[in-house]
């Protein structure tokens, strides 16, 4: 079962403090491995790369079979069922829909001196998509990831996955057709991720790296970094829900499973005002856990040895916005907000910083975890302050 917070227990900030520090994966730190092994891709480049391949994938790698050919990605979407791509055909449309009205502009004035401004937006040359496929395989992620860059115009987008056996999910390969990907390799982890920065004999270096991955994955992120972009470091999946006994249990169960059911280190938090509401979803998730295919993991990660799952639960006073109230609200000099949201969303929302997307709220479509990433993350800036030219010619 699932623990309880409440917040009127004399012990909740020691404990809300607990769960905010855990350290929910339990390996140890990995930076000195991935960093032999980052040494050892960019030293001895596909040698190395197919050595850690058949030591943690389990099938042997060459030069001619690394990569995945278009007799492979056609025989895999004509194993997927009809309705399935349909529902890929649907998602790669309205994700395109959605990055397309992102689309920056470029500017270029001249102002009362007569000096040219402006900027301009040009996308980079490639971008490497890295995609999970130990545990689970993410369609989604490759059509969340790799459109954005396809809408911006990179010209070469590659994805690596790791492939137990040899073999990648065949939805996984449609996914990739839809999104544009021009190339895909069947490595993963951190030396997957050396071969996407520091480049090999078979796979060519990219210019920014991009998607989620295992805790040896993101670090070797991080360790890259500098050499190539990034979008971000990556934790292990989680998912925070804010509801009242006015929700369904089941459904609220469904959400919390669904980052659940990616890895043991996951955690999902539910936050609600009513504690018969947080046990009936706590049965919920042990009954659905019972008939998930993903059952196993997802018990694990829901009976997580270090934390277990919390509810947390306190009363709002009557009359009460529920929210902190600091020392600046009595302020006379301080101007009230112009709407009951103006005060929750006085900063930038998460979707408008490149690289964060984690957090759903009223910019964003959907109503709870949409990753929209953006498509900064796959332009240049150039910014140029150029003198005054007598042709008036911006360049």
């Amino acid at each position: 079962m699932a623990r309880h917070l409440r917040t009127t227990d004399p012990d909740f900030e020691t404990d809300f403090a607990a769960l905010l520090t855990l350290k929910r994966e339990t390996a140890a730190d990995v930076n000195d491995t991935v960093g032999d092994i980052l040494a050892d891709v960019r030293g001895r480049g596909d040698a190395a790369l197919f050595e850690y391949t058949a030591r943690f994938d389990g099938f042997d790698v060459t030069a001619n079979t690394v990569r995945v050919s278009d007799a492979e990605r056609d025989a895999a979407e004509a194993a997927c069922a009809p309705d399935l791509l349909a529902a890929l055909d649907l998602a790669a449309a309205r994700i395109a829909a959605y990055h397309d009205r992102q689309y920056p502009e470029d500017m270029h004035y001249t102002d009362e001196a007569g000096v040219e401004l402006g900027w301009r937006w040009t996308p980079i040359d490639a971008a490497g998509l890295y995609v999970p496929g130990g545990l689970a395989s993410y369609p989604s992620s490759v059509l969340m990831n790799a459109i954005p860059a396809r809408v911006a115009g990179v010209k070469r987008l590659l994805m690596t996955a790791p492939a137990p056996g040899g073999t990648i999910n065949p939805v996984v390969l449609a996914a990739a057709k839809r999104a544009g990907i021009t190339e895909i390799y069947r490595v993963g982890g951190a030396q997957a991720v050396g071969a996407l920065a520091y480049g090999t004999a078979t796979i060519a270096p990219v210019d920014k790296i991009v998607g989620p991955g295992n805790a040896y994955v993101a670090a070797a992120k991080r360790q890259v970094f500098g050499k190539v972009g990034i979008d971000s470091i990556a934790g292990p999946s989680e998912i925070l829900v804010v509801a009242d006994a006015g929700c369904s249990p089941d459904w609220i169960a469904a959400d919390l499973l669904s980052q659940a059911e990616h890895d043991p280190s996951s955690q999902s938090i539910l936050i609600t005002d009513d504690a018969a509401f947080a046990q009936a979803v706590s049965l919920a998730v042990e009954t659905q856990l019972a008939s998930s295919p993903r059952g196993e993991i997802a018990g694990a990660a829901w009976h997580h040895p270090l934390s277990e799952y919390f509810a947390m639960m306190g009363h709002v006073p009557p009359g009460s916005t529920g929210r902190r109230q600091s020392s600046r609200a009595n302020n006379p000099h301080r101007q009230p907000p112009k709407s009951p949201t103006a005060r929750r969303w006085n900063r930038s929302p998460p979707c408008q910083k490149p690289g964060v997307w984690r957090q759903p709220h009223r910019h964003c479509p959907g109503r709870r975890s949409y990753q929209p990433a953006q498509l900064s993350l796959y332009h240049r800036r150039a910014r140029r302050r150029l003198a005054h030219r007598p042709r008036g010619k911006f360049r």
